[in-house]
Order: structure tokens, then C-alpha cells, then sequence
């Protein structure tokens, strides 16, 4: 017999929420101080993405810190979550890797129950939704802090948002990044960026930014060549989400980006 609870819309989150309390991931007690109750949990740090000409560009370095340790050194920082959006995630490792596999979960959930996949920016709506029910934990020191990316069929464009603790979306017109290389990763972006970049160009940008926000930063993870270890890079165009192989990534890193930085006299 087919069960039908409380809860009769389309949204997985909200049966979970209503139907199924008992499955959600436990939250910490509000009003219980963080250093009492917390033990220290792996970080992911840098992600950032960006608009280029044929719709977006997000990338992660693949370094996870926990205080002054490396707790991982190849952690996935970005997640498609349908055909045409991406999640990337900063902060809480735990958590924040949980919220991405929930939102991909909530939108097949939608796809399945309406017969049509949801707008892009109703897709942004959802991390809202979840990234605030992740409050009280964030309050304790489990603060998630994504990027939200994708492909705006009905627009023909790229599209990007970033968030705050309280679930506040703001769409970003251009660029944005996130996490302790944030910074640095925004400002190489800010002095190179231009509208109407090409694949090719998108590509550098990205490793180069995530290069840059390296050296400024030590727990963002660089180009690790001995590991093989390289950063995370995704286009999500009108055909869809592409990530960019090892071997593609090694190339332009040692062909472009080593070159640029020995002509500068950059480490």
C-alpha cells in the first residue's frame, strides 16, 4: 500500500521535515558554547566561480585543514546537483558535503514529482532554505558558506549567487569566491576578468586564481605535481556540466600558469 503522509508537495527537504523528522542529521543544542561541545572538524577552504561566454565556471582547490593539520588533500569541493547547476562548498567539511547531496537529492525529488526540472533561481531558493536550517549548527562553529552556480535555460545565460549564515542569497553579476582564500582568489580574478572570456581563458583564470590564493593563503591547497593532485574545474554551459580531466588541467597549469609565475619571479 503506498503510504501518504503530512506532507503532499514537491519538495523532498520539506517531507523530510514533516513526515520523516527522525532522518534529519542531529543539531547541535542551541545555547551550548562551540569550544564546549565541538571537537575541531576538517574545513574546505577555497572555491570560487564566474561567468565566461558560453555560462559559468566553478573551481575548488582540493585542500581540507583541521586547525593547523591537514585532514585531506584531495576532498571534492564542487558537486553538480542536476544537469545545469553546481554547488561549491566552503567551511564545515561535514556538513557542507551533506547540504550538497541533499540539495541534488531535493531537486531529482522535484524533477520527479512535477515532471520538470526547477527554474535555476528557485534552485538557489532551496541552498537558501537549507543553508538557514543549518543556522544553529552554524552557530556552534559548523558554519557552511556555498556558491551556487549554473546554467539559466530560459535566460540563456550563466548565473551565479553566493550566500551568508542566515541562508541570505545574493546573485553575483560576474565573480565571486569563497573561504579563507577567498580573498586572493577574488582579487586575481577582479584584475583579469572581462565579459565574453573564452573556454580556453576561463580555464587559466581559474587555475590561476586558485594558484595565487595559494600562495597567500596556507590552508588553501595548491597544484600538488608529485601527488598528482590538481584543483576541481567545471564548465556548466547549455550542453551541461563538464569537468575539465587531470591531464587537461596539468597541461595548461604547466604550460601557462608555471610560465607566468617564473616570468614574474613568483614561489
Amino acid at each position: 500500500m503506498l503510504f501518504r503522509g503530512r506532507y503532499q508537495g514537491s519538495s523532498f527537504f520539506e517531507l523530510v521535515e514533516i513526515d520523516h523528522p527522525q532522518l534529519r542529521p542531529e543539531q547541535p543544542t542551541a545555547g551550548v558554547r562551540a569550544e564546549a561541545s565541538m571537537p575541531s572538524v576538517p574545513h574546505g577552504t577555497t572555491v570560487l566561480a564566474f561567468r565566461f561566454a558560453e555560462g559559468v565556471v566553478v573551481a575548488g582547490d582540493r585542500l581540507a585543514t583541521e586547525g593547523h593539520r591537514v585532514a585531506s588533500r584531495d576532498l571534492q569541493k564542487v558537486f553538480p546537483t542536476d544537469a545545469h547547476s553546481l554547488i561549491a562548498i566552503a567551511g564545515a567539511a561535514g556538513p557542507a558535503i551533506e547540504m550538497a547531496r541533499m540539495l541534488r537529492i531535493e531537486l531529482e525529488h522535484y524533477e520527479k514529482i512535477e515532471g520538470e526540472a526547477l527554474e535555476l533561481e528557485g534552485k538557489a531558493n532551496k541552498l537558501s532554505q537549507m543553508v538557514r536550517a543549518n543556522l544553529p549548527a552554524a552557530m556552534q562553529g559548523l558554519v557552511v558558506v556555498p556558491l551556487f552556480a549554473g546554467y539559466d535555460l530560459r535566460r540563456g545565460i550563466g548565473r551565479l549567487w553566493k550566500y551568508d549564515v542566515t541562508g541570505g542569497r545574493y546573485e553575483e553579476a560576474e565573480f565571486d569566491a569563497s573561504g579563507s582564500g577567498g580573498l586572493y582568489a577574488r582579487e586575481s580574478i577582479k584584475k583579469v576578468f572581462r565579459p565574453g572570456l573564452t573556454r580556453d581563458e576561463a580555464l587559466l583564470m581559474a587555475l590561476q586564481a586558485l594558484a595565487d590564493a595559494a600562495d597567500e593563503d596556507r590552508a588553501t591547497g595548491g597544484v600538488d605535481l608529485a601527488r598528482g593532485i590538481f584543483p576541481l574545474v567545471c564548465f556548466c554551459t547549455a550542453a551541461g556540466v563538464t569537468e575539465i580531466d587531470r591531464v587537461t588541467l596539468e597541461r595548461v597549469y604547466r604550460e601557462q600558469v608555471l610560465v607566468a609565475r617564473t616570468r614574474t619571479g613568483a614561489r
